[in-house]
């Protein structure tokens, strides 16, 4: 199970999280409940990678995967733990999606997060476990997550299910 060395933050049932980032991930909106749970402000992310909010027990292969999926056009749901600017941390249950011009074209991301139930991060940290155990056994970062990704494919292959049905289940 992952452990945490610092506090837990919980969002409350009817926030939502609210975040827009450019085609590079950089960060060009945040509402308040943004602010208030991480205790970043605009002036502190603006136009900085989205990644600095990931906390370290964040497989980066679920990442791998939300790339891929948004640069083909497509949403994402995951669950993710954030870090705040004072090293606590946070899970949400994100949903994110490519935003589009009127010719059909992906201009922009935009993140809807919400708080995830008890049950949903007790199951998915122990996958997240095993996630990063296999990245981490690997001295290059590219190739462990490389191998954490193609252990996700393993384990939803096993349980019989894709990705969205999986986190869906949860």
């Amino acid at each position: 199970m992952l452990e945490f060395a610092t506090t837990e933050r919980k969002l409350a049932q009817n926030e939502l999280i609210v975040s827009k980032t450019n085609l590079k991930g950089h960060i060009t909106y945040i509402n308040d409940v943004f602010s208030d749970i991480s205790d970043f402000r605009l002036k502190d992310v603006l136009n900085k990678p989205h990644s600095m909010i990931r906390h370290e027990n964040m497989p980066r292969c679920v990442f791998q995967l939300l790339w891929e999926r948004l640069q083909s056009g497509r949403e994402i749901f995951a669950y993710v733990v954030n870090v705040t600017k004072d090293n606590d941390y946070y899970w949400v249950f994100a949903h994110v999606t490519p935003s589009r011009n009127a010719k059909g074209e992906i201009t922009s991301y935009h993140s809807n997060r919400r708080a995830p139930s008890q049950k949903a991060i007790e199951k998915i940290s122990a996958l997240y476990d095993i996630l990063l155990r296999e990245e981490k056994s690997h001295s290059n970062r590219k190739a462990g997550q490389k191998a954490g990704y193609a252990k996700l494919q393993e384990i939803l292959k096993e349980k019989g299910v894709d990705y969205d049905e999986f986190i869906l289940s949860l």
